[in-house]
């Protein structure tokens, strides 16, 4: 890899750290600042590849359901959330599957194992995660994050907390 690859890599890595952090602290208003004004925030149901306006999925929110869900988890709007979820996870096996291209956009990969604890159950949620980025002025932002659940074909339980 050449040395310009390795710094690309360790900046998208930092970036994909801060976020799972911002998520796992139920630091809602900081997450939601990770993503751009045009977003996508996507986990599938049963298959990893369709078309997402056309096929039921766990989650498909753009930029104004993301609002709408930071919202509920901030305001005490999502009862399923009372008490609140513990959440814990580990983002690994980064990859940068394509680089920065002329407009700042960045194709990334991760592995992602996050475990829930809400009363007394625990939960473990294994996934692949694909991400589109795009640098800006003040750091990359999400452009596009699709949530590949290891069990998306399984039953699932809540799922309010963020993925």
């Amino acid at each position: 890899m050449t040395t310009a690859a390795v710094s690309l890599r360790d900046e998208v890595t930092d970036f994909l750290f801060e976020e799972a952090e911002r998520a796992d602290a139920g630091d809602y208003d900081g997450w939601l600042a990770l993503w751009d004004e045009t977003c996508t925030y996507w986990v599938p149901c049963n298959v990893d590849d369709y078309d997402p306006r056309t096929h039921v999925s766990i989650i498909y929110d753009d930029r104004a359901r993301l609002e709408e869900r930071c919202f509920r988890l901030t305001t005490g709007g999502a009862h399923s959330q009372e008490p609140k979820s513990k959440v814990c996870r580990v983002v690994g096996n980064v990859r940068v599957r394509a680089p920065e291209d002329d407009e700042g956009f960045v194709e990334a990969e991760a592995r992602v194992v996050m475990v829930e604890l809400r009363l007394g159950h625990k939960s473990v949620y294994a996934a692949r995660v694909h991400y589109t980025l795009r640098r800006t002025e003040d750091g990359f932002r999400l452009r596009h994050k699709k949530v590949m659940l290891l069990d998306a074909d399984e039953p699932l339980g809540n799922m309010t907390f963020l993925i």
